[in-house]
């Protein structure tokens, strides 16, 4: 079993913060979140969306709890990063409701569409560094963005933030070209939680990476997105991540959800392409049928 990387504490992150600083989540938000409590923090209803007059999603409908980490696995095509993209409000359904902390996020105000961007974090699946720009100058990007803090009060953060995905400091000052596939996605996951976000989405996180690279990144999301109270929506093809990583997992199949359980519940699905998915890794597929027997 490999040693699982070193983080600091929310509590020692946070101490570095000024006296009075204000914090990336802005406190509009803040007065929010307990009126949000009990709500999901994203509510898919009925949807439906297409591209290029193609029907992409048809009647979809998913929610994910406070705190949760979805993971959504799916055939080719079958819309799981779009699915992310709907939710970042960029990809507007046809019919039906995105909520994101109760606000219909497609007939909101600009103002309001505002304060749902700063509760928000991405990790793209390819990264998306601006290569013209350190790692430190990248985790910077949202805070400049979506908050009025000092720059002093910036610089501090994006030095805790590359410290809390695991990047040595002397990483701050290269460009995404000088580092390694996991170096990248670690800044990458700095630039995602630089605002504090409520809800992370992140798309194939360890795509591209190495088994021992990809566990690594796996305990990360999980150590973060736990310690720092957050909700995730994950898009991934890797069996081993859900099972790290999620609560509960969607099968998103040719634009409609055919599965929706705990990772060693799937087994019990008897759609094709779950069955087909999970016939793929028979060491985890064995580990469910046998957590099912027993229980």
């Amino acid at each position: 079993m490999m040693a699982t990387p070193s983080f600091p504490s929310i509590e020692d992150v946070h101490k570095g913060i000024p006296q009075g600083a204000v914090s990336a989540r802005n406190d509009a938000s803040r007065d929010n979140a307990e009126s949000d409590h009990r709500q999901h923090v994203v509510s898919i209803s009925t949807i439906t969306t297409a591209i290029g007059g193609q029907i992409v999603h048809r009647d979809l409908s998913l929610s994910v709890s406070r705190g949760e980490i979805l993971g959504i696995i799916g055939n080719s095509g079958s819309g799981k990063s779009l699915l992310l993209r709907a939710i970042m409000g960029l990809l507007e359904p046809v019919n039906g409701t995105i909520r994101l902390f109760g606000e219909d996020i497609y007939a909101a105000r600009h103002e309001d569409r505002t304060l749902i961007n700063r509760r928000c974090g991405v990790l793209f699946q390819a990264n998306a560094l601006f290569s013209s720009l350190t790692v430190a100058e990248n985790v910077a990007v949202p805070l400049r963005m979506l908050t009025n803090i000092s720059e002093l009060t910036i610089s501090e953060l994006v030095r805790l933030k590359i410290l809390l995905s695991g990047l040595p400091l002397d990483a701050s000052e290269k460009y995404p070209d000088e580092l390694s596939g996991g170096m990248q996605k670690r800044a990458a996951l700095a630039r995602a939680i630089a605002v504090d976000p409520d809800l992370l989405l992140l798309d194939e996180p360890t795509t591209g990476l190495d088994p021992l690279m990809a566990e690594q990144i796996d305990d990360l999301i999980n150590t973060i997105v736990r310690t720092m109270g957050m909700t995730a929506m994950l898009v991934t093809h890797d069996v081993d991540t859900l099972f790290t990583v999620c609560d509960r997992v969607a099968a998103l199949v040719d634009g409609s959800i055919v599965a929706l359980s705990p990772p060693r519940e799937l087994a019990r699905s008897d759609h094709p392409w779950v069955r087909q998915y999970l016939s793929a890794h028979p060491r985890r597929y064995i580990s469910m049928t046998d957590s099912i027997r027993k229980g």
